[in-house]
């Protein structure tokens, strides 16, 4: 009896996949729950596993072909017979070397090639890489977002000793108490929450022609994959601890280098972090996350001289970034949104408080 290997329900928004790599040939012995091929999907990788234990008769779709849920990837034999099945070997042997007859002729050697100098041929001076899926979803998020928001980028800047001198005074309290080191993003993410509050707007996204305005606070925070930016979403961040970010963003963090982030952890979201700080940036535009209409930038904190009191100081200054998409959002709420946030970053004390 034969059983098909289907593309499973891929998750929320994900219509397709690409077949990656097959873990299993023709031929091999396979047991229920043995994955046998990983697919690409532009939000995560997943391997499709065998429901029966049998023998892999037959693979119906190659590595590259894109597929569509309940696509047949190939065929697994149940059957008594087909347990037996030997495994098909990789390559044949040479069928003259197999079958040729005791005194049979050899053919005569062919003359060696006549030495010609070295040339550098035109692909050895290029490479040519197909996209990955993810690559590819990204690319055209991103010129969909540049086409359909109209998005625009306000700056600001702002005194990072104040949570520096906290982070320092606690960090190893911190660490032995939690585990985890005490970064910038957790002092972020709260006072952007507290600044989203009073901008709503920010926190909201637009469906044909009204507005959806979101009560809770699901924020995403991009990370670095090694074939593009993924950005899994930490749900009602305004209800967790410091230590709880930092722990879920250090599992994101080792999910999005093992490739094994879920759907469920990518979907969704109501407003974007973005630190390009951690690469040494100083300023940059972040492009929005569509269907949000806001997204924070963090870049690198650098100590540089500025007037305090009329005197030149220096302090440790970090450029911020918000995109918003002005369809939505004015220009007086993106700033003041700016200001409230630098406002409490520069001030945590009487933020936490406030709180």
């Amino acid at each position: 009896m034969s059983t098909k290997i289907v593309v499973p329900e891929l998750g929320e928004s994900v219509i397709d996949a690409t077949v990656l790599r097959w873990l299993k040939r023709e031929g091999d012995r396979v047991a229920v729950g043995e994955s046998l091929v990983e697919l690409e999907t532009d939000k995560i990788n997943l391997e499709v596993g065998a429901e029966h234990a049998g023998v892999l008769v037959r693979i119906e779709t190659q590595q590259g072909q894109d597929v569509k849920p309940g696509d047949v990837l190939g065929l697994i034999e149940e059957t008594a017979e087909a347990m037996e099945a030997p495994r098909i070997p990789e390559t044949a042997p040479p069928a003259v070397q197999e079958a040729m007859p005791a005194g049979m002729p050899t053919a005569p050697a062919e003359a060696a090639p006549v030495q010609q100098p070295p040339r550098i041929e035109l692909e050895d001076r290029e490479e040519r890489v197909r996209m990955s899926r993810r690559r590819q979803t990204i690319a055209r998020r991103l010129v969909e977002a540049q086409r359909t928001a109209a998005m625009l980028t306000t700056f600001n800047e702002i005194d990072m000793s104040a949570v520096n001198d906290v982070r320092t005074r606690h960090k190893e309290s911190f660490r032995a108490k939690y585990g985890v080191s005490l970064g910038i993003m957790p002092f972020f993410i709260h006072a952007a929450i507290v600044a989203l509050k009073a901008v709503p707007r920010l926190n909201a996204e637009i469906q044909g022609d009204e507005m959806v305005l979101k009560r809770h606070h699901d924020i995403g925070i991009a990370i670095a994959a090694s074939d593009g930016l993924v950005v899994p979403v930490l749900r009602d961040a305004d209800r967790m601890s410091f230590a709880g970010i930092e722990r879920a963003i250090e599992v994101f963090v080792r999910k999005a280098a093992d490739g094994t982030l879920s759907l469920d952890e990518l979907r969704g979201g109501t407003f974007t972090i973005t630190n390009g700080g951690v690469f040494g940036s100083l300023l940059s535009t972040p492009i929005l996350n569509p269907p949000q209409v806001g997204i924070l930038g963090l870049h690198r904190i650098h100590d540089r001289p500025v007037a305090r009191n009329g005197e030149v100081v220096i302090r440790a200054m970090m450029y911020i970034a918000l995109s918003y998409d002005h369809r939505l959002v004015d220009g007086r709420e993106a700033v003041q949104f700016l200001v409230r946030l630098k406002e409490l970053i520069e001030d945590p004390a009487a933020w936490l408080l406030e709180a």
